[in-house]
């Protein structure tokens, strides 16, 4: 209950004005909320009414226990693609087990403070993935937009091309209809008195009195392919689980938890921006995963944060979670009150409303502009994750588009990490100043610059190996190693074993003191002798100009 907390102690609940604002605003919401939970069950392979029963347990669990002062959450348009593969192959009692099992993953998430950890999946993964995602729900409504049969085949590419057969049989009415639904959708907030009425809305509400003064044959509603939406809630009901159906949803819930734990917090995010508040990303996580655990046993599935809603919410003056709870109950009176008016809602109308959430989930322009200004490493990233999605799966394009960051930016790293000499004129002021007047001729100095990881392995040792020269000592200089892991310290170790066979005395010095106790643990120290880690490199220089043995010895 932290963002209530931190609502009352910011005096967000102190006058009637805030709470009228956040009432309103919750209001508002919840009718935006309407079409749109009802669309996004249908396009996952739910009944309408368990959109709304999502939007009402899970938005009133998040609001209460999440990170966000202004977060709505509910059903979202990322989910349709895994949601409706998952009902398709599992049922929806399938739906309801990975979705608790992907609230318990949340749940850990945030309670280990995994919360920062989802925020580095590169732009170019998250951009791809969600464009692919809008194409696909704009391919998968073409069925209910047009009237059109089902379609056959498994894959995106059999699906696509069995519509596309289909367009000359499209069904009249129900095309007209959906068209008429489309431009209300994008035109109202254009016309002068309509622009405060959310578009979705009018489109659904447009949309179904005509349907219902003229009954058109062949028009798919509510009521004909659901039997309408039962007025009121369903009962608690705790679903059948076995344990090797658990065994087989732990990808699916996985993914669901994924998903919802990056759209949640991009929500966040981007709610931060529009309040200049800021959101505690672990707390947010723990609040998504207690609704998604209790949500389906109420009727429910995924919830996460909605980006639209949550920005439309705080458009009309939504500040504290008590907008989130209004928007709730709105929902709850309309189920309860209004739900034998749906009966006539044409699916050809929320089609249409879900072709404008595909267009808006693209982001055409934040893709376009990616594909011209990006580096090509980053374009490339981006195409792979946008093209596998579309074709294989979310679970291997995410997957494989992180792990390609991932190799792109260790590359980079990797490259970035300098090893290189240094003369006697680069150290004469240095020398001089602890009363050496040059570096002998038989003494390299090197200097490391950048994290000593397994990337950067092959780097140093070439450019130790490349040395042309059969020094007596070799001074490797760390102070500018940020930090150092296994791979480096093996490498280094086998370096120092390399010279120390050829008679050169290898000598480690100025290493931070993240670097320093590494060295130590990983018995480098032991080999190269007590005082070579510590020692400065002024000592060093030094100690190799005395050939006597006894010296030597005395130094290590």
């Amino acid at each position: 209950m932290i963002a209530l907390m931190e609502a009352r102690n910011a005096g967000l609940f102190k006058t009637r004005a805030q709470w009228v604002n956040n009432i309103i605003a919750g209001v508002i919401v919840g009718v935006v909320a309407l079409p749109l939970g009802m669309a996004f069950a249908i396009a996952s392979g739910a009944k309408p009414e368990q959109g709304l029963y999502t939007s009402i347990v899970a938005g009133l669990l998040i609001s209460v226990f999440g990170g966000s002062r202004v977060q709505i959450s509910g059903p979202t348009g990322a989910f349709i693609v895994i949601l409706a593969a998952i009902t398709a192959k599992y049922g929806i009692v399938g739906l309801q087990i990975a979705t608790m099992m992907a609230g318990v993953m949340l749940l850990l998430m945030g309670l280990t403070k995994m919360g920062a950890v989802i925020k580095f999946i590169p732009a170019p993964v998250i951009i791809g993935f969600t464009a692919g995602i809008g194409v696909i729900i704009w391919v998968g409504q073409w069925r209910d937009f047009f009237g059109l049969p089902k379609a056959a085949g498994e894959h995106f590419h059999e699906k696509t091309w069995h519509l596309i057969q289909s367009l000359p049989d499209l069904h009249p009415a129900t095309t007209a209809l959906a068209l008429l639904a489309l431009c209300l959708v994008i035109f109202t907030p254009k016309i002068p008195y309509l622009k405060r009425l959310p578009g979705p809305l009018v489109a659904m509400v447009v949309a179904t009195l005509i349907q219902s003064l003229f009954a058109f044959k062949g028009v798919a509603t509510i009521g004909s392919a659901f039997g309408g939406i039962p007025q009121g809630l369903p009962g608690f009901s705790i679903p059948s689980v076995t344990p090797a159906l658990l065994v087989e949803l732990v990808g699916p819930a996985f993914t669901i938890a994924m998903l919802g734990a990056i759209e949640s917090l991009l929500s966040a995010v981007v709610a931060d921006g529009m309040t200049g508040t800021k959101h505690n990303s672990n707390q947010e996580l723990v609040g998504q995963g207690i609704a998604n655990i209790v949500t389906p046993l109420f009727g429910g599935f995924a919830a996460t944060g909605a980006i639209a809603r949550t920005a439309t919410n705080i458009r009309n003056g939504g500040t504290s979670p008590l907008a989130g709870i209004a928007h709730c109950a709105v929902l709850l009176l309309i189920v309860l009150f209004l739900a034998p008016a749906a009966a006539n809602i044409p699916l050809a109308a929320l089609a249409a409303i879900l072709f404008v959430v595909a267009y808006n989930m693209s982001e055409i322009r934040h893709f376009k502009h990616m594909l011209r200004h990006a580096p090509r490493a980053d374009v490339a990233i981006l195409l792979i994750t946008f093209v596998l999605t579309i074709f294989t799966d979310l679970v291997v394009a995410v997957n494989i588009g992180v792990i390609l960051a991932t190799l792109h930016f260790l590359r980079r790293m990797a490259a970035s990490v300098d090893v290189h000499e240094f003369k006697g004129e680069d150290l004469h002021m240095e020398l001089k100043h602890h009363g050496v007047e040059r570096l002998p001729d038989d003494v390299l100095v090197f200097e490391v610059e950048g994290p000593f990881f397994y990337g950067a392995v092959e780097n140093f040792a070439s450019a130790l190996e490349n040395t042309n020269t059969e020094p007596r000592v070799l001074i490797l200089r760390l102070k500018r190693v940020p930090f150092i892991d296994g791979s480096g310290l093996r490498s280094l170790e086998e370096v120092c074993r390399k010279f120390r066979a050829r008679g050169v005395r290898v000598i480690l010095c100025d290493a931070g003191p993240k670097v320093r106790p590494e060295l130590v643990k990983s018995g480098i120290a032991h080999l190269l002798g007590r005082g070579g880690i510590y020692r400065k490199l002024i000592d060093a220089v030094r100690a190799s100009v005395v050939a006597e043995p006894a010296q030597e010895k005395a130094d290590a």
